[in-house]
């Protein structure tokens, strides 16, 4: 149901590009600092990096440091991610980084000095009016949480049963992905967004702007957290997905029709077999521009 608690998987990273841009409008940062701004020490190969440069996706870094549940530490992520060998010079390509959006998250508490989740639940969630999105800070009833499960059916436990700090995730997955949500609380977001609640008129601009293609010629861009798209059939697409061994799951929002769907499984089904926001498209009918979709 609406209330059921999800994983929210790599749709975290726009709650974290959020983040960025709420400091950036509390005057706490910019998005074209350079990262020496605000972390240290970093190695001259990376230190023509940005904060842009993270939230696209384009700073060069590696793709994942390990295992999401290995106890990692914010120091050692960092030193992890900055000693990396960097895939192309800053700025220069587009390769998809869970570690930088990790990275983003580290950024986020020194600029402010709170926790991560914790400056997400008070800056974006409270004026959103959510209150079942998080890691560790809502009160969950018992069995609201979802298990999660294999192909072959078999129960992963849920996935704050994993090993996690008692803060949330450690920092291999914080920042890029874990945050549990409901589908409420995500229709909450989404309104929050469209009525300019949590986030300026130029703040969504570039959180939604197709800064760059997603890989040469194609039809997606990447904005800040979100997937940037045209569909002849719905006009603005802003996505992003997100899947690990057991659940998958998709948000979209349609700007123009102004609708949301937000469709999760907490069973793995194999990629191959195609779920994706387009086809899943193809399944809501017209009406559903006067509505929102939301399934689980």
């Amino acid at each position: 149901g609406c209330d059921t608690v999800y994983d929210t998987m790599s749709m975290t990273k726009q709650f974290t590009a959020a983040a960025i841009l709420k400091l950036e409008m509390m005057g706490r940062l910019r998005v074209s600092d350079p990262i020496t701004n605000h972390i240290a020490p970093v190695p001259k190969d990376k230190r023509e990096i940005t904060v842009h440069h993270l939230l696209t996706h384009t700073s060069g870094l590696i793709e994942a440091l390990g295992g999401d549940y290995e106890p990692v530490s914010r120091t050692r992520m960092l030193a992890r991610a900055l000693q990396s060998r960097l895939r192309s010079h800053p700025g220069d390509e587009y390769h998809y980084s869970n570690a930088g959006y990790s990275v983003l998250a580290a950024i986020v508490e020194e600029v402010s000095g709170m926790g991560y989740e914790e400056l997400l639940a008070k800056h974006l969630f409270a004026p959103a009016g959510m209150t079942q999105t998080g890691y560790v800070l809502p009160k969950w009833r018992p069995g609201q949480v979802a298990v999660e499960y294999d192909a072959r059916g078999r129960p992963h436990g849920r996935p704050f049963q994993h090993r996690w700090a008692d803060t949330g995730p450690y920092w291999n997955l914080r920042g890029n992905g874990g945050l549990l949500s409901t589908a409420r609380d995500m229709f909450r977001w989404h309104v929050a967004l469209r009525r300019g609640k949590v986030l300026s008129r130029s703040a969504r601009k570039k959180l939604f702007t197709a800064h760059v293609p997603e890989e040469p010629g194609g039809g997606s861009h990447y904005g800040y957290g979100w997937v940037v798209s045209e569909s002849d059939r719905f006009g603005r697409v802003v996505w992003h997905n997100g899947g690990n061994r057991w659940s998958y799951g998709e948000l979209a929002r349609l700007l123009d029709a102004r609708v949301m769907v937000f469709w999760v499984t907490n069973r793995y089904r194999d990629e191959r077999e195609g779920w994706n926001f387009y086809r899943l498209g193809e399944k809501l009918t017209r009406g559903v521009a006067s509505r929102v979709g939301t399934g689980t």
